[in-house]
């Protein structure tokens, strides 16, 4: 278990953002923190830190340029999602992604495109691809969102379907959208589920609000599944010192 970095990117800039605003274009979404510095540093500073597999998120448009300029300060370092097709991942892979994130493009209606999943593993290659899974919780059950995590698909996260989803890509992201930026705490039924059952590398978002959250996922997740910490950290304003975060990790080797 580790924990993840993030950089997410809204109107070019670096924001953290409260999950349940967020409207399809991504342009009305409540934001926590909006940094002065430029995206590149944010990756320069994780790379300094040898802090991989964070990831980059455009958040609506606008964030293109921003985008390339984190990828490329930590070569291989990063995770690229927001807006991904099989006609432009290989722009974000050139530029310096690990991997291409997706949700919106594989649903149609609410329910899984098989074709455009395939399409996408072709373009990419199962190594190179991350399944955004990012959920919200209704009737009992955490539902897959997509389209800036407005709209209910009929996909349940469950042992099935993260069974199921892991041939076709290397690791899953799955923000728990309800708590997403809110700092409330972690969503723990949700962790619980994707340690006991994930058979690919997974990072949980979402709630996090102290250092003891990555010993909280830890065990919860049986040390499988990994943390991102965003709003709470204090390069975006909040209280969680950046530095004990990167020293817990690297303590862990």
């Amino acid at each position: 278990m580790k924990f993840r970095p993030c950089i997410d990117l809204k109107g070019g800039k670096v924001v953290q953002i409260v999950g349940g605003t967020l409207t399809s274009d991504g342009a009305l979404a409540e934001s926590n923190f909006e940094s002065d510095s430029r995206a590149s540093d944010f990756a320069k500073r994780y790379r300094e830190l040898e802090l991989t597999g964070g990831h980059v998120i455009s958040l609506g448009p606008g964030n293109h340029d921003a985008a390339i300029e984190a990828l490329s300060a930590f070569p291989g370092g990063m995770h690229f999602g927001g807006g991904v097709t099989p006609e432009n991942a290989s722009e974000f892979l050139d530029a310096g992604a690990s991997h291409v994130i997706v949700t919106s493009y594989v649903f149609r209606g609410g329910a899984v495109d098989y074709r455009r999943l395939d399409e996408l593993v072709k373009a990419v290659g199962p190594d190179r691809l991350v399944l955004d899974l990012s959920c919200r919780f209704n009737d009992g059950a955490y539902w897959v969102v997509t389209d800036k995590w407005t709209r209910f698909t009929e996909l349940k996260i469950s042992a099935s379907t993260l069974s199921g989803f892991s041939k076709h890509c290397d690791e899953f992201l799955v923000h728990g959208v309800d708590v997403e930026g809110r700092m409330n705490g972690i969503e723990e039924d949700l962790v619980a589920l994707l340690g006991e059952h994930s058979p690919i590398p997974v990072t949980y978002a979402g709630g996090a609000r102290r250092l003891e959250d990555l010993d909280l996922v830890n065990e919860l997740g049986n040390g499988r599944v990994d943390l991102t910490i965003g709003s709470a950290l204090d390069i975006f304003g909040g209280n969680v010192p950046f530095s004990e975060v990167a020293s817990w990790n690297s303590d862990r080797g």
